[in-house]
Parts: structure tokens; sequence; C-alpha cells
């Protein structure tokens, strides 16, 4: 499990830094300064998340597989699709009704953080 949040988070930086030069190069020029703004905190997000992924499977390799990791970096990978994404395809479709969406990954990406910090203290403990 430890490889696959490794996998996932090199992919989603990968994506980031993919993303984040199509906004800087290509995206500059196709729309707003704010929409290009909402774009950039899209990657960023992103890019911090997928950091955490890796974080998560480095985590998972020294201590071992729990439910309470295995939920936290799946909380971060569905922050990503549902927070990043959402701004993404919000601002290049420009689909203002997607804005709804984006709470539900940064609430995912909050629980995510938490059981990655219960995971860490319960490690402690032991």
């Amino acid at each position: 499990m430890g490889r696959l949040f490794i996998i996932l988070g090199s992919f989603n930086m990968f994506m980031s830094v993919a993303l984040g030069a199509f906004g800087a190069h290509v995206l500059r020029s196709l729309v707003t300064a704010d929409r290009l703004a909402t774009f950039n905190t899209g990657v960023h997000y992103h890019m911090i998340h997928a950091l955490g992924l890796i974080a998560i499977g480095i985590f998972i390799g020294q201590i071992g597989v729990s439910k309470t990791l295995t939920w936290a970096g799946w909380l971060l990978q569905f922050g990503i699709i549902c927070f990043s994404f959402s701004l993404y395809f919000l601002v290049m479709l420009n689909l203002p009704w997607l804005g709804a969406i984006t709470p539900i990954g940064g609430v995912a990406f909050l629980i995510g953080w938490v059981l990655l910090a219960v995971s860490a203290a319960k490690k402690n403990r032991q």
C-alpha cells in the first residue's frame, strides 16, 4: 500500500507541475487574472497534497499499513480530485457551479491530515 501512495503522489506531482506550466504559459493569455489565480490555487493544493501522499507512502513503509493511514491517503487523493480538479474545470470550462464541489475536497484534505496525525500519535504510544 505504501508503494501505491508513493506512485499516486508522484503521478500527482507530475500532473501539478504540468498543469502549473499550462497555466503559466497557455492559460494566462486566455482567462482573467482572477480565474488564473483560482487555477493556481488548484495547482498549489494539488502539489502540497501530492507530497502528502508521498509522505504517507513513506510512513506506511516505516510503520506498516494501518486503516488510519490508508484512509488518510485515500482522502488526500479524493481531495485532490474534488478540490483541485473542480477548480481546473471551473476555470477552463467556465462552469461556476463546480465551485460547490471544491469544499468537499477541502474537507477530505482536512480529515486526511487529521488521520495522518492520529497515525503518528498512535505509533508514538506503542
